[in-house]
């Protein structure tokens, strides 16, 4: 059944009206985003396809043209598409900041675990704290190859001393899903902590995250 043929209390947009955003189905949504079909299939089979496109790809690597490549989304429902993705993981983003707690690791594994958790490679954050351990900004130090992230003391402390940091979080993602801490992560860790005596500016943990879970090296004492 297409879309105008439906009952209108079951169409999304008088669903979502009726009954709430929280009723709609993934396919729901794509079909308010995507609003037309083509001339060759209705917007359900459309939202369908690329439903199924997202969940079998990455979404965060996924670009305008591999979307265009689904036959029937051009430009204006790629674009759409990716706007819908970019605000709500922005929104996801500022409430896990809003909530952090330097007292509480899973805080900043809500941070980061959805932005870099599945990852192909590795990505290294310092997250800088003032003397209230609120969060100043998160600074992206490394992309690293499938294996290792390459971080250097002076580009983890350069942003904290032009910033004024009281403190640094360490955060990286381990693209094998393992939060197992390796040997160079534990070596990193115990140098960036040794440097940060000097200047003055502790490093309060070193949390490795996936998409799911994280593990604080400083609970583990790892270093």
């Amino acid at each position: 059944m297409r879309l105008k043929e439906m009952d209108k209390s079951l169409r999304p947009r008088e669903k979502m009206k009726l009954n709430g955003i929280s009723s709609m189905s993934d396919l729901e949504l794509m079909q308010i985003v995507l609003k037309t079909g083509n001339k060759e299939e209705g917007v359900e089979a459309l939202s369908s396809k690329v439903i199924d496109y997202i969940h079998e790809n990455n979404y965060k690597d996924i670009c305008v043209e591999e979307l265009m490549n689904i036959k029937g989304i051009g430009m204006a429902k790629a674009t759409s598409i990716l706007a819908g993705i970019e605000i709500g993981r922005r929104l996801a983003l500022n409430n896990a900041i809003k909530e952090f707690s330097i007292d509480n690791p899973d805080s900043v594994a809500n941070i980061f675990c959805n932005e870099i958790g599945n990852f192909s490679v590795e990505y290294f954050y310092a997250l800088l704290l003032d003397t209230k351990n609120r969060i100043i900004s998160k600074e992206l130090i490394s992309k690293g190859t499938i294996n290792q992230s390459i971080v250097h003391p002076r580009e983890v402390f350069k942003a904290a001393i032009r910033k004024n940091a009281n403190s640094i979080i360490l955060v990286h993602n381990h693209p094998s899903g393992s939060l197992n801490p390796s040997d160079c992560d534990i070596q990193v860790s115990r140098r960036l902590s040794e440097v940060g005596k000097i200047v003055g500016i502790e490093i309060l943990d070193h949390i490795i995250v996936n998409s799911k879970d994280s593990l604080s090296m400083k609970k583990g004492m790892y270093f």
